[in-house]
């Protein structure tokens, strides 16, 4: 009986150590298994891209609302939005960069929500495109870039709307970063935003704002399946291999 009781005694004083191995794999498998069922980098950028679809259904709905309440709508800041997104009077449109209706000065502009000191230098958008200088990627100071009066990185007045502007501030991308400045792709994580308009009364002023999607899980809208492209005309960026 004295063994008895010495070998139990001698056995709750801890585990062995085929036991601590046996219970160590046992954890290392369990978090293996974790780690690829949440996936917590996949994780994120779900959350992300949820925050990028809400954010292109606020600006469409707020732009929209600024075009059906103003007369003029000036969707690139200047009247009759006849400055960087006026199509040329003899029906063609421009590409991104070529003159409109012979105005050197009047370029189609793609404006992003990248500050500018992040100074984008890429010249070309693809090659099946006109030359795009540095300029036409309309970027704003920090200080600017989320206001809603027309002076942040959507040149949209959202404070000319009947009882005020319907957002606080101009979301921009939760990363909102470009990975090489002189070569800006569909993958870059930006928000983008152009118009298109003509001065004929028959045409209307439109509009296009795209995201670029992470997550594999969302199943954008839009012309181009690398990006949720909202608006009312899906055609004025360029699609998928326009960068």
């Amino acid at each position: 009986m004295q063994n008895l009781n010495l070998t139990i005694a001698k056995r709750t004083k801890g585990f062995t150590l085929l036991e601590l191995l046996i219970v160590i794999a046992i954890l290392a498998i369990l978090a293996t298994v974790v780690v690829l069922v949440l996936n917590p980098a996949e994780t994120l950028k779900k959350t992300r891209d949820s925050q990028r679809l809400s954010d292109m259904n606020t600006l469409r709905a707020a732009i929209a609302l600024y075009v059906t309440q103003i007369g003029q709508p000036k969707l690139d800041g200047t009247a009759f939005s006849d400055t960087n997104c006026l199509d040329r009077f003899d029906g063609n449109t421009p590409d991104f960069g070529e003159p409109l209706n012979g105005a050197a000065s009047n370029l189609r502009k793609i404006w992003v929500s990248l500050p500018d000191s992040s100074d984008i230098t890429d010249t070309s958008i693809s090659t099946n495109m006109a030359n795009l200088a540095s300029a036409d990627f309309n970027q704003i100071v920090v200080a600017d870039l989320y206001k809603t009066n027309g002076n942040g990185w959507i040149p949209v007045q959202f404070n000319a709307i009947q009882g005020g502007p319907p957002i606080a501030n101009l979301p921009v991308d939760p990363t909102n970063a470009v990975t090489d400045l002189a070569s800006v792709a569909n993958e870059d994580l930006i928000y983008r935003y152009s118009c298109r308009s003509s001065r004929a009364a028959s045409n209307s002023t439109t509009f296009e704002i795209n995201a670029r999607m992470e997550s594999d899980d969302f199943k954008p809208g839009g012309a181009s399946d690398k990006a949720d492209e909202v608006g009312t005309d899906l055609s004025i960026l360029p699609g998928t291999d326009g960068f």
